[in-house]
């Protein structure tokens, strides 16, 4: 079984991670990277998707910078290698590889032709914009940083978008979290959930703020908002 695929750009070829569902064709799941790269966590979201039905498959977005991260997030010297890479990441280069890759997954014999975007943090913010700059099935987005300041960007959503906040995020702040609110509050196809007493990634597998409860409605949210979606 092969589990990465190539993906080509005008500025180059980039891997993504794919696990496949045991029915195909299926709709398809862009999954979207947090500042460590396609690493575990990552592969197993998708894997977890896989069981649910879609195909999966996690881009490579820092393959400008340094092709192949993989990298822990209980480790400080990763979280700062990470937090680099971030820091320097081209947004706009990166929509137009999430655009590539969901181009390229759509006309796998594998997939059914529907494509969504689903992302954590810096992904979740690379999904908002994907959906709001390019056409898309659906968008999930859990914990965006920095999604607030984008949100002129807004008026070009018009897929349906599920977004995910951690009332305790400690890196999106509560009067960032009302500006979100208060921009998507007149779009139909958005819904935003909240969750009281939640830490930033707390649907992160073995992560320092993990929350079962929490995660697992989560999840259970989006697997039926990608159902209704794409299905």
């Amino acid at each position: 079984m092969v589990y990465q695929i190539d993906i080509g750009s005008s500025d180059g070829t980039f891997r993504a991670y794919i696990s496949r569902p045991a029915k195909s064709p299926a709709p398809a799941v862009i999954v979207l990277q947090e500042l460590f790269g396609v690493n575990a966590d990552i592969r197993a979201t998708c894997d977890e998707l896989a069981a649910q039905g879609f195909l999966a498959v996690a881009p490579d977005l820092f393959w400008r910078q340094e092709p192949g991260v993989d990298l822990s997030v209980t480790s400080d010297d990763d979280w700062q290698h990470g937090l680099r890479l971030y820091q320097a990441y081209d947004r706009d280069a990166g929509v137009e590889d999430i655009k590539d890759t969901a181009d390229v997954v759509a006309n796998l014999t594998e997939c059914n032709g529907k494509v969504a975007v689903l992302g954590y943090c810096l992904g979740a913010l690379m999904a908002f914009l994907t959906a709001a700059r390019h056409s898309v099935d659906a968008a999930v987005a859990y914990h965006g940083g920095d999604t607030e300041k984008y949100l002129d960007e807004a008026d070009g959503l018009h897929a349906p978008l599920l977004m995910h906040l951690a009332e305790e995020d400690e890196f999106i702040s509560k009067p960032a979290q009302a500006e979100i609110k208060a921009a998507l509050a007149g779009k139909r196809n958005a819904a935003i959930y909240s969750y009281p007493g939640q830490n930033h990634a707390f649907s992160r597998h073995k992560g320092r703020h993990y929350n079962a409860a929490a995660a697992t409605l989560a999840h259970e949210r989006t697997y039926e908002f990608l159902r209704q979606q794409l299905l």
